[in-house]
């Protein structure tokens, strides 16, 4: 964190943090935030003050409470892979199961659906990453969901941009 809030000089920065599961969770990382800050300027260091901080939605149990935690962050990101894969039980990696790993299982979906809702409701952006944003079937339905970003590896830009052209 010392040296995230010290780059923030340098530059536009925010800071996400991975596999979050409760609103307890966030209330502690706001205390260390607080905690780095103090010593900072304790130690006469300039650092930016106002990083935008954003959470992954990686767990079923953070899609589930995301009206209560979109309250305490900036921003969300899905992350579609380990989601499906912790929403599905299923070790996508793993030959002998990972047939059942199902980008656009219905519950997989209404979890997007829901983190949107609850992201927009409280005035904050949600990102969509892996294979689901690369998906060029799902990106008219990641649209009509309200979903603000889509991130996406490099190779898959420009056919994102094309599907997103097609649609008009």
């Amino acid at each position: 964190l010392r040296a995230l809030y010290r780059a923030g000089m340098y530059g536009r920065l925010s800071i996400m943090y991975p596999m979050i599961t409760s609103t307890q969770e966030i209330r502690e990382l706001r205390c260390m935030e607080k905690e780095v800050k103090e010593e900072l300027v304790r130690e006469g260091i300039p650092f930016k003050e106002d990083i935008p901080t954003g959470i992954m939605i990686e767990t079923p149990a953070a899609a589930v409470i995301s009206d209560e935690l979109a309250g305490l962050v900036d921003f969300f990101s899905v992350g579609t892979n380990d989601l499906t894969q912790y929403t599905l039980a299923v070790d996508r990696q793993n030959p002998k199961v990972n047939s059942y790993y199902n980008t656009h299982h219905p519950a997989v979906m209404r979890m997007i659906e829901m983190v949107t809702r609850s992201a927009h409701e409280a005035g904050i952006q949600v990102a969509v990453s892996g294979d689901m944003a690369d998906d060029s079937e799902l990106t008219e339905w990641f649209i009509r969901t309200g979903v603000d970003i889509l991130s996406v590896s490099a190779a898959s830009i420009l056919p994102l941009r094309q599907t997103v052209r097609d649609l008009d």
